[in-house]
């Protein structure tokens, strides 16, 4: 006999007007029949809305976690989702599946804008808060969350960090020609550099499954001989970050999705790009160099090499993921997805503890004499 997971916690309401439009909360081990995810990922604009990168976190980040997935179904068939995770105990409150666990930009999958506002609705009917960090501003669940909270909760959105992306004009087939005289000239001096120390290469390989492993472990060696490796924060001195990255990205190579990246001098691997291509885009999760060859820039010359390979390939742009940052703006680009901040505060004691705790370390950041 199938047993199914218990449903998500729900505020006082009235039910929906039909069981198939009604959302209902899974566990993350399969009960969502995978062609119904993938009938949605054709929907999705987000890598982390594919259901290898949810797999992924179920097998290594989420454990200890409460985990569910907010669902609408019509007819059966599923037509909107949301994993959801949260730790245990009374003030637990929903955050999206990911978000907190590698900070990237989360997004409900949903068929259609009328499937996102009965997520929504449902949404608003948890009994306990819920926080996405990092979801892009133009998604329709805001929209239905800005509609389905009223009378309901309290519903607070700020601006968040955006994600840089690098558009690609199918017109000019010269990625160089997008950058000013100086910038390419700075080009040339790394690469004349790069190549007085050893003969300059640059691999993109789309790994198959037996091969990935292999390449993953090469590429988070090169991050580990980076500043990443010096404070801590690379792949190799965080385990549990590395087997998410070594799951999900293994299931996108099955999937013909992966991309591992290397510029090598004299055969030495010196820059590396873990990413995955998808909807025509290239979504670049990590990047890493070895800075004993600091001096001839190898970050910069194997992205020229993946913007190059990208327009050749046709591909939409280059979507760096992480934040903002200055070396990205003063070389690579100025343009963002824009994102914002969402919380939920439900009318109930959930909702209030939640403020009360909120406000609480508002004021502890600013009291006199904190700096």
């Amino acid at each position: 006999m199938r047993h199914e997971a218990p449903m998500v916690e729900r505020a006082a309401g009235p039910a929906g007007s039909a069981s198939h439009r009604r959302a209902r909360s899974l566990q993350i081990s399969g009960e969502i029949a995978e062609s119904d995810w993938r009938d949605l990922e054709s929907q999705a604009r987000l890598p982390s809305q594919m259901r290898a990168f949810h797999a992924a976190l179920a097998e290594t980040m989420l454990a200890g976690r409460v985990r569910h997935i907010a669902t609408v179904r019509e007819r059966g068939r599923v037509i909107a989702l949301l994993p959801l995770c949260r730790r245990k105990g009374w003030l637990g409150r929903w955050h999206a599946a990911g978000e907190r666990q590698v900070y990237e930009p989360v997004d409900a999958l949903c068929r259609d804008d009328a499937a996102a506002v009965a997520l929504a609705r449902d949404l608003a009917r948890l009994q306990r808060p819920l926080r996405l960090e990092r979801i892009p501003a133009d998604s329709p669940l805001v929209r239905g969350l800005r509609t389905a909270m009223r009378r309901r909760g309290l519903l607070v959105v700020r601006p968040a960090t955006g994600c840089p992306t690098i558009g690609i004009d199918p017109e000019n087939p010269d990625p160089e020609a997008r950058f000013n005289s100086g910038r390419r000239s700075d080009f040339r001096r790394a690469r004349r550099r790069a190549e007085a120390e050893g003969v300059v290469t640059f691999e993109m390989h789309a790994p198959r499954r037996e091969e990935f492993d292999t390449l993953f472990d090469e590429a988070v060696e090169i991050e580990r001989c980076g500043w990443k490796g010096e404070s801590g924060s690379a792949l190799g001195c965080d385990p549990a970050k590395a087997a998410f990255f070594r799951d999900f990205l293994g299931r996108a190579s099955g999937e013909g999705a992966c991309r591992i990246a290397f510029m090598r001098i004299g055969g030495k691997a010196v820059a590396m790009q873990l990413a995955v291509e998808f909807q025509r885009r290239y979504w670049l999760f990590k990047i890493g160099f070895d800075t004993a060859f600091s001096r001839v820039s190898p970050g910069n010359l194997l992205m020229l090499h993946a913007l190059t390979d990208a327009t050749a390939r046709g591909l939409l742009g280059i979507e760096l993921l992480g934040e903002v940052e200055p070396w990205i703006m003063d070389v690579w680009t100025r343009e963002a997805m824009a994102c914002v901040r969402l919380q939920t505060y439900p009318y109930n004691l959930h909702g209030l503890a939640a403020l009360a705790v909120e406000a609480t370390n508002w004021l502890w950041q600013r009291r006199p004499g904190r700096k």
